[in-house]
């Protein structure tokens, strides 16, 4: 994060996700920042109640909101920090939880809907 703090971080990672409602995005910020917080905990040891663990699959669980539109605002992140780049960048992954097809086209594309 290199001198932002972590709200700052936070909103630029989801300000490219293109959700139907405004309502979903800030429930996704919300989620996004609570998952920070809790790197590698399950969704309700995360949320911490009953209430952010049923709101959190609640986003999840819409029809409205796909893979694409969720990872949209992260893989816009990704392209600009890469962009801004000055030196060899190492990409490292936990191939455990690693979908190439998934992330490669997420990366060609823009979500429908959205504006470039």
């Amino acid at each position: 994060m290199h001198g932002r703090n972590s709200d700052t971080w936070f909103d630029e990672e989801v300000a490219g996700c293109c959700l139907a409602d405004k309502r979903l995005g800030r429930r996704l910020r919300q989620l996004v920042e609570r998952m920070g917080g809790s790197i590698g905990a399950s969704i309700p040891l995360a949320s911490q109640d009953w209430a952010n663990t049923k709101a959190a699959y609640r986003v999840f669980s819409k029809d409205r909101v796909g893979e694409a539109d969720i990872l949209a605002g992260h893989f816009q992140s990704t392209r600009g920090r890469f962009v801004a780049a000055s030196g060899p960048i190492l990409v490292l992954q936990d191939t455990t939880e690693f979908s190439t097809p998934t992330v490669t086209a997420a990366l060609l594309r823009w979500p429908e809907g959205c504006k470039s």
